[in-house]
């Protein structure tokens, strides 16, 4: 016995002189660095980075549009009824709370985008060149990331204000203990990544063909002027709106029947900046959980609840009353290109909402000419149109707007006209339109500019960010609930100024992380 002793206690001296076995990694576990070592692994990595963007559903629906359009004077929530998606509902009626589940997922898939994108952005540079990526591949792949990482800082920050700012992996849950940056310092993040992204990614007309889709330079200057026009820095917005229009020059332009924007044929068309990519995926279901889709639920959410109409939808996102009666009376290609009026040979019972029967005629209705009721999908609850983001006509109005603010009038009147020029409108100035019921008969430029991108814009998903960006939310939302429909107006909250703008912090996220603060008034 004692033999044996003398002899363990000298094998363990011996192990332990020569290796130290317990911080042995474990046998079968990959580690990152065991992923990034080939130039495809990179770029796979980086497709991954897109993903979060497409998602719209986990334990609930989560379409940024709930929030863009819904919350805002052009739509309403829509559905069977007011139970009909509860946090819809809070959402439209200005009842949210910190539970609600539509800013909860919103907020995650967020983060889940910009953890990824950090991922890519520490090991991507560690990787060496080879047959499948070459520096200058290596370098747009970058540029991606840092896009994508600022799209979705940007998305958070204009929705929630500040939020926690992580720019490295967060592999350990104490990291995840952060306090909120202020709007201000994540702003300053953004534009940051987007002049990274900008030194580094390709025009369009080089990332064409099985790329299509992927961020461009356009895309990284056009968001450039956006972020600076949320950060009411005109000069700067002008100063990227200057250089887009150089350097694109020839690489967008507006594309002549305004309803191809909406259209399968469409998609990635000479007007478009960027867009969410869809593909057709007619296997996928209903189970709970991100990505269990290709597809997009916005078209299935978004159609008429009708039979009558074709594939049967849920009709959400139903435009107002309001909203169709603020296009001018010549620009009805425009107005039924985005709203569809039912006829009595297709209204369905289920189709009426809070007295509005009005259809979303950009997301739900994309035949192949852009008109017509019926169309059929390969899967009946996944749609497959992309989703433009960003497409010339918002940037136009956006530079017209940022050479008013800087005292560029003749410049801003260009840019105007050119939206307004492509569907038939007579130029400003010389014409008038109508807001709340109330003919505006000489509209300033401002007015104009700002009518110009409800009308241009109305359904993607901008009205909501334009009004809090504008300032103008409390008085355009008191103005249009007070003449809404007198059931619909029976389901609002008033709005309460300096509260409303933003969505509560939500509180499963402040459960897990102690240093989130909330936004004042919930």
């Amino acid at each position: 016995m004692k033999k044996l002793v003398y002899i363990f206690l000298a094998l363990s001296v011996l192990g332990l002189s020569s290796c130290d076995w317990v911080s042995e990694p474990t046998p079968g576990v990959t580690q990152l660095s065991d992923y990034f070592v080939s130039g495809q692994a990179c770029i796979y990595n980086v497709n991954a980075d897109y993903v979060p963007l497409a998602w719209e559903f986990n334990n609930t629906y989560y379409s940024e549009w709930f929030i863009g359009d819904v919350m805002s004077d052009d739509a309403l929530k829509g559905g069977q009824n007011i139970s009909d998606m509860a946090a819809a509902y809070q959402l439209e009626n200005f009842k949210s709370n910190a539970d609600n589940e539509i800013a909860e997922e919103f907020f995650k898939a967020q983060y889940e985008g910009i953890a990824r994108c950090n991922l890519s952005l520490h090991y991507i540079p560690t990787v060496a060149c080879d047959s499948d990526m070459n520096e200058e591949l290596k370098q747009r792949l970058l540029g991606e990331c840092y896009f994508l990482r600022a799209y979705y800082y940007f998305r958070l920050v204009r929705t929630f204000g500040g939020v926690p700012l992580t720019l490295e992996i967060e592999n350990d849950d104490a990291k995840w203990q952060r306090a909120r940056s202020s709007a201000d310092v994540i702003y300053a993040q953004i534009i940051s990544d987007l002049e990274k992204a900008e030194s580094r990614l390709w025009n369009k007309s080089k990332t064409g063909g099985e790329d299509m889709g992927r961020a461009t330079k356009g895309a990284a200057q056009a968001m450039l002027v956006k972020v600076y026009m949320y950060m009411h820095n005109y000069t700067k917005a002008k100063e990227w709106g200057d250089k887009f229009l150089t350097d694109q020059k020839s690489e967008y332009s507006l594309v002549p029947n305004f309803a191809d924007n909406f259209t399968l044929s469409g998609e990635n068309n000479a007007e478009s900046i960027f867009e969410i990519q869809y593909a057709n995926e007619g296997t996928s279901d209903f189970n709970p959980g991100n990505g269990a889709t290709r597809g997009t639920f916005t078209t299935v959410l978004t159609r008429s609840r009708s039979t009558n109409m074709g594939d049967e939808g849920w009709g959400f996102n139903k435009p107002t009353h309001n909203l169709y009666n603020e296009y001018e009376e010549a620009d009805s290609l425009r107005r039924d290109a985005t709203i569809i009026l039912l006829d009595s040979a297709h209204l369905g019972d289920q189709d009426v909402y809070l007295g509005t029967s009005y259809l979303n005629r950009k997301t739900g209705m994309y035949n192949a000419d852009g008109t017509g009721y019926t169309y059929k999908l390969a899967h009946n609850t996944r749609g497959v149109l992309n989703n433009k983001q960003i497409r010339l006509a918002d940037l136009y109005l956006l530079y017209a707007e940022a050479c008013q603010e800087t005292g560029d009038d003749a410049t801003a009147i260009i840019y105007l006209n050119k939206v307004r020029d492509r569907v038939g409108l007579a130029p400003y100035p010389g014409y008038s339109f109508k807001v709340n019921g109330v003919e505006i008969t000489s509209p300033t430029l401002q007015e104009a500019i700002r009518h110009e991108r409800r009308m241009e814009l109305a359904m993607e998903g901008h009205r909501w960010f334009d009004l809090c960006r504008w300032g103008v939310a409390y008085e355009v939302m008191t103005a249009y609930m007070a003449q809404e429909d007198p059931e619909a107006k029976a389901e609002m909250q008033p709005f309460i100024k300096g509260v409303h703008e933003l969505l509560p912090i939500p509180n499963k996220q402040r459960q897990l992380n102690s240093l989130l603060d909330q936004n004042p008034g919930y």
